[in-house]
């Protein structure tokens, strides 16, 4: 335990903030999970806005975030471009 007041405080600010980003990260993975089970394209814009406020308030990497954008864009991609080929 921290013995000076500032410490004291800085562990409860980190603890609070860490509480806050778990939250954060586990709302962004069920986001994720539903839309990898649904991979529409409308829920695009969504789930963008979602990987770019995690960036901006740094509770992922930006270039996680551009990774999982990339990936995302892909799903919607191939399950359009398979759509095309058994129509």
């Amino acid at each position: 335990m921290p013995v000076i007041k500032s410490a004291a405080k800085a562990l409860r600010q980190s603890r609070k903030r860490t509480l806050q980003n778990k939250s954060k990260v586990s709302s962004l993975k069920a986001e994720v999970k539903k839309f990898k089970k649904q991979k529409n394209p409308q829920s695009l814009p969504k789930i963008y806005s979602l990987v770019d406020k995690m960036v901006k308030t740094h509770v992922i990497h930006k270039n996680k975030s551009k990774r999982l954008k990339s990936q995302f864009a892909l799903m919607v991609a191939k399950k359009s471009s398979s759509k095309k080929k058994t129509s």
